[in-house]
């Protein structure tokens, strides 16, 4: 009788996506906070949606509006997160924000060693309240967040493009501060993040940052007509 061979089933790594989200009070003009709500649940549906053995993507949600950062989805697949919609409110605590992100990133009981690198997206209409500069160095240049794919996005006029430009640092130049001056243009975004984390996801090595088309922001025509109106 011949030995019979075990096996060992490995979980998925996961490919953790972490979204850092301006809820102050001036998201709630315009429309602005719920075409957030529903560009980041659409995207997190079309995650939930990805299947490979490679790389599972999971999902985090900080919010900092109020005094402070909060976590509004802790990091989990996507496939199980069951969307809460944010809720706009006082000040722009942007440097809390940067703080709960590196200890999340940093947690290896969060995300474990054999995990792939994250994407960290950070996303705003404003201007900071809080000091910022050295919680945003101190999460660019940690151990495991200096290795992360990071995108920013701009939404309004009166949004302050200093710590959007700063928090893209020590990475390829040729990404931009993404400018969302018309509502249509954060679904357009967030499309963009959907294609850009799906195709790392199914690539030999989810740790290597694909080519990103920045000219696919342009090339969507299949938006709700509701997502016309300017900021």
């Amino acid at each position: 009788m011949s030995n019979l061979k075990k096996f060992t089933v490995h979980s998925p790594r996961k490919l953790p996506v972490i979204i850092l989200a301006d809820v102050s009070g001036s998201m709630e003009s315009n429309g602005k906070i719920q075409t957030l709500n529903r560009a980041i649940a659409s995207m997190i549906d079309s995650f939930a949606q990805e299947e490979d053995v490679r790389a599972e993507i999971n999902v985090s949600v900080i919010t900092f509006g109020g005094e402070k950062a909060q976590i509004h989805i802790p990091l989990q697949p996507a496939e199980k997160i069951e969307w809460q919609d944010m809720s706009a409110m006082g000040r722009t605590p942007m440097g809390n924000a940067f703080g709960v992100a590196q200890a999340m990133v940093e947690d290896r009981s969060i995300i474990a060693s054999r995990d792939y690198h994250p994407t960290i997206i950070l996303v705003s209409d404003g201007i900071p309240t809080d000091e910022w500069i050295p919680p945003l160095n101190n999460l660019i240049t940690s151990e495991r967040a200096s290795k992360a794919l990071r995108l920013s996005m701009a939404i309004g006029a009166e949004a302050d493009n200093e710590p959007l430009q700063s928090f893209l640092q020590n990475q390829h130049p040729e990404i931009p501060v993404f400018r969302a001056d018309e509502a249509n243009q954060i679904k357009q975004f967030f499309r963009f993040v959907t294609m850009t984390i799906s195709s790392r996801s199914r690539s030999i090595n989810p740790n290597s940052i694909p080519v990103l088309n920045f000219d696919a922001l342009d090339n969507f025509d299949d938006l709700d007509d509701e997502y016309t109106g300017c900021f």
